[in-house]
């Protein structure tokens, strides 16, 4: 699966020590077509042994320290990114940072709950409204018209459990009461983000990576890595206004709300 970020000179992934943060960061800086700066973040980058290797062989790598659900981290983070990206800004963000804590209706507690939404959906978007100036600086000296991350562009990384409409039948047999809850969340924080950015010429847009086997997805999930995010990533780089404020999977299918 070809990309085509070469007119992108920058990328953001949030949540990227791991899974398919990690995953996303390895393909994108063994492509030829790769952005020209790719800013990995991780909550303890020192125990992210894996993506150090990567920094190290690959000078166009960035790892910056970065907690989601903290003001403070996210403050002194957008400061580092500001110094790597300079006046050209931040072209696309990916809010890919999340967790899964398994909660039927019997197990599923208050403060589950509470600590899905805060990393699912509140982090994305309060970490998007921090990194606001820096893509809106990329939209406006990005490279030619329309929307993509030639331009700016912000990647929430959703879930089709988040699908409502999709939630029933044999499809509800996964309950995951928080993680399910939390992403049809972002999905509304996608589309709210989509109509506040639209008019400052910047996509969004949530994604569905597919079932992928990750520390997340777990041994079971049909997709592996190597199917899923080069596919996923292709659609990123080809993202245009048809796809502005859409819920899309790792094929750039349309998916029900």
């Amino acid at each position: 699966m070809t990309l085509n970020f070469s007119k992108c000179q920058s990328v953001l992934i949030t949540g990227a020590s791991r899974g398919l943060g990690l995953q996303m960061v390895k393909h994108l800086v063994s492509n030829a077509e790769r952005p020209k700066k790719i800013i990995a973040t991780a909550r303890n980058p020192d125990g992210a042994q894996e993506l150090q290797r990567l920094a190290n062989s690959h000078p166009d790598l960035h790892i910056v320290a970065l907690d989601v659900v903290s003001g403070a981290s996210i403050e002194a983070a957008v400061k580092e990114v500001s110094s790597i990206v300079g006046a050209a800004g931040l072209n696309c963000l990916i809010n890919n940072a999340g967790i899964q804590i398994d909660s039927d209706l019997n197990t599923v507690t208050r403060d589950v709950m509470l600590k899905t939404f805060e990393n699912n959906t509140v982090a994305p978007l309060f970490i998007t409204k921090a990194f606001l100036p820096l893509l809106k600086t990329a939209a406006a000296a990005g490279q030619g018209s329309g929307m993509g991350v030639h331009r700016s562009a912000v990647v929430n990384m959703s879930s089709i459990l988040g699908s409502v409409q999709l939630n029933w039948g044999q499809a509800a047999i996964h309950k995951a009461y928080a993680y399910r809850v939390s992403k049809s969340g972002l999905n509304m924080v996608t589309r709210c983000l989509a109509s506040a950015l639209e008019p400052e010429g910047i996509l969004c847009v949530a994604l569905h990576p597919g079932w992928v086997r990750t520390d997340m997805g777990g041994p079971d999930a049909p997709l592996s890595p190597d199917e899923s995010i080069p596919s996923m990533l292709s659609v990123i780089s080809r993202l245009t206004v048809k796809d502005h404020g859409e819920f899309l999977d790792y094929s750039g299918k349309n998916l029900p709300w």
